[in-house]
């Protein structure tokens, strides 16, 4: 998966070529990352990929996620938020012209549903402050000789372009920890 990523960041992925990264592939790969930037209270990551679309799932303890962040939280809060649960997120990538955007479709929080000032509690607290630069429901510019990610059922594809174009931007990176 590095290699892949590498190759591809590099601008040494062929012109033309589609790099496939498999289901199996993404799992390892994020299970390696996620300690770097939530080192507690995230275990148990899963993704599943579908028809352009994309489900993540893991065991969070958002109460440890904070405190690993140096983050002091209210007794009321804590009590809210502490023990481990279930979470769900289900995003629609939509991608083209070197561009991808991401739109969250659902998130479960022990198979309730959340949205609204909860969701934005949520994405405020615990998505923001581990990826500060990502993108929701907005277009985000690939890496610059990336035309496309196409997800498909059990792979992602990264298209690279047929020529070299100007210069774009690069891939989401979350903060290092």
């Amino acid at each position: 998966m590095d290699q892949k990523l590498e190759r591809i960041q590099s601008g040494h992925a062929r012109p033309g070529s589609t790099v496939v990264f498999t289901e199996h592939e993404l799992n390892v790969w994020v299970a390696a990352q996620v300690p770097h930037y939530a080192p507690q209270g995230v275990r148990e990551t899963h993704l599943d990929l579908g028809n352009g679309v994309t489900t993540g799932s893991a065991l969070v303890d958002f109460l440890k996620m904070r405190q690993a962040q140096g983050v002091q939280t209210s007794w009321l809060m804590t009590k809210l938020i502490q023990g481990e649960r279930p979470v769900k997120v289900t995003a629609r990538i939509q991608s083209a012209n070197g561009e991808a955007t991401v739109y969250l479709r659902e998130v479960q929080v022990s198979g309730m549903t959340i949205s609204g000032g909860t969701l934005d509690f949520l994405v405020a607290n615990f998505f923001r402050p581990l990826f500060p630069d990502a993108k929701i429901d907005q277009p985000f510019p690939l890496a610059e000789n990336v035309e496309r990610i196409e997800v498909d059922p059990g792979v992602a594809k990264a298209v690279i372009r047929s020529a070299p174009s100007g210069k774009r931007g690069t891939p989401m990176q979350p903060k290092a920890q």
